[in-house]
């Protein structure tokens, strides 16, 4: 198992990086007739996955997560009419004409807060004060805003607030909030299937309730592979790298609504990786990082074989071209999905997005699977050698009404900071050499960061 985390990987030499155009070349390199188109892989792979079964959790642990019932609401919203503003509440035909030179002087008979409920009712010739939010009493119809009546002259000269002048003739209803307006009682707030953001936490919430069922999130187990590995926080020794693809893996799988179970580093040994492979048990999905190219020991293939059904693939893109999909026997007649990603980091994450994220999404029950995809403009070149379908790494950026993509230097599928640059990859389809500075491209967009403005 060679360079699982640092340098080339076997079966994924090139990893994306950009090499001069050879002028003495006609066509691509060879291209293995048995490879899988990304379409072929994703089929086979997303087959396996469905929608998880439903958990009750309160509001705030539920953002970014789907829900599993309808939510009708069991009041009005407003349940009762209330003012917007503060003012005062009157009758309407109290004013009609009502202007500074010939205002409506009306008896102040009571003042209405929010949270609280009137005790008198508006008669002709009268008025209640009354703040933002509170109910409208019975016999008012308008509310009229503190700036059009003489209150604040009346309290600058020391007046009671036992009468108002009003300067203004509001029209029937101005600033009274229907109840219901928003909400009526039965109404259907909410669709099953809806993602809970914010938003859909305020309306829950403002419906009364403190918990609500959602599809809950899938256990993805995540496993390296590999006697160069050593953990973070140790003195490496002669030969070691650190094990980045479990903590990216395990990151973008947060990313993703999925909850990491981080099982550790299996060494090339028959009794360590099964030993590993033993705490799957009860996890929706096992990714695992290594071991699944030609190039590498068949002691990993072998042990998944044996414990499972497995298929190792080589997927037509770069990077992440090996790839291998099956199924660990779970015990209790429940298989678990594996997904054995590339030792390569940047084609460990690319491989992530391009098939774990979509099977990640599809048991939280979300439908849009896909990043956003954009339409966007070139700056420099990317190179395709040998008829996959190139990923590259760029930084997005959106000028004078376009996307612009650069790639962010060295594109090695050992080059991990280059992702880190990277806001998107941009696709150069395998029958195509090359794309030029200057050609439109399609983008897949990784983030939506305060650099790109939509």
């Amino acid at each position: 198992m060679t360079s699982h985390n640092h340098g080339q990987h076997h079966g994924d030499r090139h990893g994306g990086h950009h090499v001069p155009e050879n002028p003495h070349s006609h066509g691509h390199g060879h291209v293995d007739e048995d490879m899988l188109s990304v379409e072929e892989a994703y089929q086979r792979i997303m087959a396996s996955f469905r929608t998880l079964e439903a958990e009750e959790k309160p509001l705030l642990e539920c953002i970014g997560q789907v829900l599993a019932e309808d939510i009708h609401s069991p009041l009005a919203l407003p349940p009762l009419a209330n003012s917007g503003m503060d003012g005062y509440a009157l009758r309407q035909a109290d004013i009609a004409g009502a202007s500074k030179e010939t205002p409506s002087n009306l008896a102040v008979i009571g003042i209405v807060a929010a949270g609280q409920m009137p005790d008198k009712e508006v008669q002709a010739g009268t008025a209640i004060r009354i703040m933002t939010g509170a109910p409208v009493p019975g016999g008012a119809d308008t509310v009229v805003p503190f700036e059009e009546t003489d209150e604040v002259e009346r309290k600058r000269d020391g007046k009671p607030l036992d009468h108002v002048a009003i300067f203004a003739d509001m029209p029937l209803g101005c600033n009274v909030r229907p109840a219901g307006e928003d909400v009526s009682i039965g109404t259907l707030v909410l669709e099953k299937g809806t993602v809970v953001r914010a938003a859909e936490v305020g309306v829950l919430a403002s419906l009364g309730l403190d918990k609500v069922k959602v599809i809950r999130r899938p256990v993805v187990a995540v496993l390296a592979t590999g006697d160069e590995l050593e953990n973070t926080g140790t003195a490496l020794t002669g030969g070691k790298i650190y094990d980045s693809n479990s903590f990216s893996v395990a990151a973008s799988i947060v990313a993703s609504g999925g909850v990491p179970r981080l099982l550790g580093i299996a060494r090339d040994n028959l009794e360590d990786l099964n030993g590993k492979l033993e705490a799957t048990a009860g996890a929706d999905l096992v990714v695992t990082s290594a071991g699944v190219s030609k190039g590498d020991y068949d002691i990993v293939k072998d042990v998944l074989n044996q414990r499972g059904e497995m298929n190792f693939w080589s997927v037509r893109m770069r990077p992440a071209k090996p790839l291998a999909f099956g199924h660990l026997s779970g015990g209790a007649g429940k298989d678990i999905p594996l997904m054995g990603l590339p030792g390569n980091p940047v084609s460990a994450m690319v491989a992530f997005e391009m098939f774990a994220r979509p099977a990640i999404r599809t048991m939280l029950g979300k439908t849009r699977l896909p990043r956003p995809l954009v339409e966007g403009t070139l700056t420099a070149p990317i190179f395709n050698e040998d008829g996959r379908r190139v990923y590259a790494r760029v930084e997005v950026e959106f000028i004078d009404g376009d996307y612009r993509a650069t790639p962010t230097g060295p594109q090695g599928s050992n080059i991990l900071t280059s992702m880190s640059r990277a806001n998107g990859l941009a696709v150069c389809p395998e029958d195509e050499r090359r794309k030029d500075a200057g050609d439109r491209v399609q983008i897949i967009m990784l983030d939506w960061n305060e650099e790109v403005l939509v």
